[in-house]
């Protein structure tokens, strides 16, 4: 408690913390100490978040569904996330007999392990990243991809044609989404001069008029912002994109032939890459772990950070309520034909605003927020349109099986 006392920053308190806990094993072990306590504070907080969280979707996807949501164990419900917890684990596992044993059970592990490295790349804080590196965005992407492995080998391994149906779907939209995904953040990039993500938040760090000067403020932000928030939607394997789990179409997709607890940490995987996503999302657009305004920056910044990401958890479960799931081809053609030409227009349209940073004449701001905006929405009604134009609807034809 004397370490938190001397701190002039609950940030600087809880990194001096680390290190007189750390400074009490011999020098030789403190590197894999320190190790070990970032990844149980990783595993610990976002597994906490995890749980509430399927407590709030539940909850708020029966309000808006005009049900109550879980209100029997305990008061109000509140304890049923320990009950889920309980009944994964005492479920019984069953392998189908020529199921691949050993790569059906390592298959949850790797769907779930590159989720939890990908969050120790978000810096939750000035110095709270557990990994921080001057590369950080570059290596969140190369160990996010190494998910898609998992649900391949879930569906591969199973010996269920439903489950490799799911698995190629998966495989199929992740790649999909990943290019506007990694696309969208281009623009960032270029502004931040860094692929630091701590220094992208620094550089977002700046308030005008007590304002803050988050990149989701400018076109080519909220642009980039709408392409990601998309594109990490479907990389979630969310509504309206959660096809690869199509249960009204493939039972259960890679995940029909788990039960127990490696079906609880598919979900758990599935919820930490969530996370990780929103993460990134505050980092790249919403300024991180800086306040809203200049005279709210007494406030811990890593409570901002929390803040934000509860406010992305709550436009997931809105969404997963509200929208129906789309078809495979309207996914697809989303990707390829609309989302990823967008995410190129911004890097053009990011281009103009950066050159004409200069313009000082009245209206100025305005005229390159028009042009800005004209390069990306101008396309965007073209691609639309064309779209539109190329499907050829006839009349719905119904067939019965004999």
């Amino acid at each position: 408690m004397t370490v938190l006392l001397l701190a002039s920053t609950p940030e600087q308190g809880l990194i001096q913390l680390k290190s007189w806990v750390v400074g009490l094993v011999p020098v030789a072990w403190q590197p894999v100490f320190s190790s070990a306590i970032s990844a149980a504070l990783i595993f610990g907080i976002f597994a906490g978040i995890f749980a509430i969280s399927t407590l709030i979707e539940r909850k708020g996807l029966g309000r808006i569904q005009n049900r109550p949501g879980p209100n029997r164990v305990g008061p109000y419900g509140l304890f049923q996330p320990v009950a889920d917890g309980i009944k994964m684990l005492i479920k019984e596992d069953i392998v189908p007999t020529s199921a691949d044993g050993i790569v059906h059970f390592l298959a949850p592990l790797v769907v779930l392990a590159p989720a939890a490295m990908a969050l120790a790349m978000v810096p939750v804080g000035p110095g709270l990243a557990a990994v921080d590196m001057d590369a950080g965005l570059l290596c969140f992407f190369a160990v996010g991809s190494a998910a898609e492995l998992g649900a391949f080998m879930a569906g591969w391994a199973s010996r269920n044609k439903y489950s490799v149906l799911g698995a190629m779907r998966s495989i199929a939209q992740m790649i999909s989404f990943e290019l506007p995904l990694v696309v969208s953040t281009l623009v960032v990039v270029m502004f931040a001069g860094t692929l630091s993500l701590a220094g992208i938040v620094e550089n977002q760090s700046h308030y005008v008029y007590g304002l803050p000067g988050w990149n989701v403020f400018t076109p080519w932000g909220l642009v980039g912002f709408v392409i990601f928030l998309i594109a990490a939607t479907a990389e979630s394997n969310r509504s309206p994109f959660d096809l690869p789990e199509g249960e009204s179409e493939i039972i259960g997709g890679f995940m029909t032939e788990y039960s127990g607890f490696k079906y609880a940490v598919f979900f758990m995987g599935e919820y930490f890459g969530m996370f990780a996503v929103s993460g990134l999302a505050i980092t790249l657009f919403l300024g991180g772990w800086n306040a809203p305004f200049s005279f709210l920056t007494f406030i811990p910044s890593f409570l901002w950070f929390f803040l934000k990401l509860g406010a992305m958890i709550a436009w997931f479960i809105w969404v997963r309520g509200t929208l129906p799931r789309v078809r495979v081809d309207q996914l697809m053609n989303f990707s390829w034909k609309l989302l990823l030409p967008l995410a190129l227009l911004n890097i053009i349209a990011a281009v103009f605003w950066r050159f004409t940073d200069s313009w000082a004449f009245p209206g100025a701001l305005i005229i390159r927020w028009g042009i800005t905006f004209a390069v990306v929405a101008l396309p965007f009604v073209g691609l639309v349109r064309g779209i539109a134009s190329q499907k050829n609807w006839g009349p719905r034809v119904y067939r019965y099986a004999n």
